[in-house]
């Protein structure tokens, strides 16, 4: 225990000699204390709605969350970060921020999310976003930006949503984008701005992945024939923005906010428009068909040489030299990509991004890539077992028709034996057309019936006529010989036997 004692003596010395303030530089940042009005859970850090009008002192070093939203913050100062290197990510939401200035984000690349959305900024100047190289998620709307420096975005390479909305810009450069790059970025917010006139030619130019991600609805954008045709065409492709959002794109007819129309509903404004205006906006995709299992190579043939080539997927992955994470595409050293067994999840556009300094600010190349399962042929045996099948078939019936003839010619070759061998023949058609037919029967009524009961044939037919002496009643032939017709004998009615033989026998 006396180990003990001795650093319990030095640290009381040192806490006689040292202040508060003192000591709370001395002692680590994780045994700082949770500032006052706000609450620590873990590395979250939220002093949120609270009235705040500055920046509470000595944060705790191991935040990565902080929540500084709805309060009444002013002025953030240069170097406020410095101590909190594992912050990810910040809200400043719902504050009375109205400038940022130089270095307020120094020391802070390891920040993902950046939330500035609600305040009163009305400018962002050029180094306002400085020290934010590893940003991905930038929120600006609901201010009141009516201008952006050319390069306001510099630096933020690895950008990838940025939200724009619901302020006060009259223009915005999609030409250099401010600054920013498309290497990364998925989503550009500029709906519900002022956004007047707007350059059709850097629209055009933009990556697939980023028109998907575009919205520029609800600004009072002029009826242009080329927008029109432009944006139709995206409307025609099914991207996001468009589909969403199509009754929410408006144009103005004239130059008052009475002529607003919408683009996909008052074609009647567009009926003018030739689509020759359309031509040479954008390069049609090209179109790529493949079967799955075969290896498919994309040349990114710009119009001169670039220093940097990159690709990116149908997933919206980067793809750079060696190639993709799972090992399925590859990026080769002329900038090529080559995707050696072509899969299912490999459709879709490919876009080629070439950078140089003799090309033009985002050059792009698209690829849409259609992957077909290879249809599996017919067997040749099956078809040729069927085939063959079907051929002895109809050589079996032919021989049973040839060779074995109908009941009614058996007679004649076979005599007697011919009624153990019959088959039984089909009723006659004058039995269907009267019920007035003779029976003829060979055996008495009460004597016993033999086999040859299945052998009942109705001879002969007596119509129906009213001048006649007699009624033919209907009889059965039961076991008579075919052979020998003439021993029929004949059951009449008690009227007269000779009416029956007046009219004759008709034999069948």
């Amino acid at each position: 225990m006396a180990w003990l004692v001795v650093p319990g003596i030095l640290l009381c010395m040192l806490g006689a000699g040292l202040s508060t303030s003192d000591l709370e530089a001395v002692l680590p940042p994780a045994l700082h204390s949770c500032p006052t009005k706000c609450i620590c859970a873990a590395d979250v850090l939220s002093c949120a709605g609270h009235g705040l009008q500055d920046v509470p002192v000595a944060l705790p070093g191991t935040v990565a969350e902080l929540d500084l939203s709805h309060n009444a913050l002013k002025r953030l100062h240069p170097g406020w970060l410095a101590a909190l290197s594992r912050l990810h990510a910040l809200h400043l939401g719902y504050n009375k921020l109205d400038v940022l200035g130089h270095g307020v984000f120094n020391n802070a690349s390891g920040l993902r999310t950046l939330d500035l959305s609600s305040n009163m900024l009305r400018v962002l100047h050029t180094h306002d976003l400085d020290g934010l190289g590893g940003l991905q998620r930038l929120l600006l709307y609901n201010n009141k930006l009516v201008h952006l420096d050319p390069d306001a975005f510099q630096g933020l390479s690895m950008l990838r949503h940025l939200y724009l909305s619901c302020n006060e810009l009259t223009s915005f450069s999609f030409d250099d984008l401010h600054g920013l790059g498309t290497t990364h970025l998925r989503t550009l917010d500029l709906s519900s701005n002022w956004l007047g006139h707007i350059s059709i030619s850097g629209l055009a130019a933009l990556p697939a992945f980023l028109k998907n991600g575009l919205y520029l609805h609800n600004n009072p954008l002029t009826c242009d024939c080329r927008l029109y045709h432009l944006l139709q065409r995206w409307h025609q492709r099914g991207l996001s923005a468009l589909r969403d959002f199509a009754r929410e794109y408006t144009c103005l007819v004239f130059k008052v906010s009475e002529s607003r129309v919408r683009f996909f509903e008052h074609s009647r404004v567009f009926e003018n428009c030739s689509a020759a205006a359309a031509l040479g906006l954008e390069l049609p995709e090209k179109q790529l068909d493949t079967q799955a299992g075969q290896s498919l190579r994309l040349y990114c043939n710009t119009s001169v040489p670039a220093a940097r080539v990159a690709w990116v997927s149908p997933k919206n992955e980067l793809l750079v030299a060696p190639g993709s994470q799972d090992g399925s595409i590859a990026v080769l050293a002329d900038g090529s990509l080559e995707i050696r067994r072509v899969q299912e999840q490999h459709a879709g556009i490919f876009v080629c991004l070439a950078t140089g300094p003799r090309l033009h600010h985002n050059q792009t190349l698209e690829f849409n890539v259609s992957v077909h399962r290879p249809r599996p042929e017919p067997e040749a045996f099956n078809t040729g077992f069927t085939t063959l099948l079907g051929c002895v078939v109809g050589l079996v019936l032919v021989l049973l028709y040839l060779f074995a003839p109908p009941c009614r010619g058996c007679c004649h070759c076979c005599g007697r034996a011919c009624h153990h061998c019959c088959w039984p023949r089909a009723p006659s058609p004058l039995q269907e057309l009267s019920t007035q037919s003779l029976v003829l029967s060979t055996t008495p009524p009460d004597a016993p019936s033999r086999k040859a009961s299945v052998h009942k044939h109705v001879v002969f037919l007596e119509p129906g006529k009213k001048g006649l002496n007699g009624r033919v009643q209907l009889a059965v032939a039961e076991d008579f010989d075919l052979c020998n017709p003439m021993e029929l004998q004949l059951k009449v009615g008690s009227e007269s036997a000779s009416s029956t033989g007046s009219e004759g026998l008709m034999m069948t």
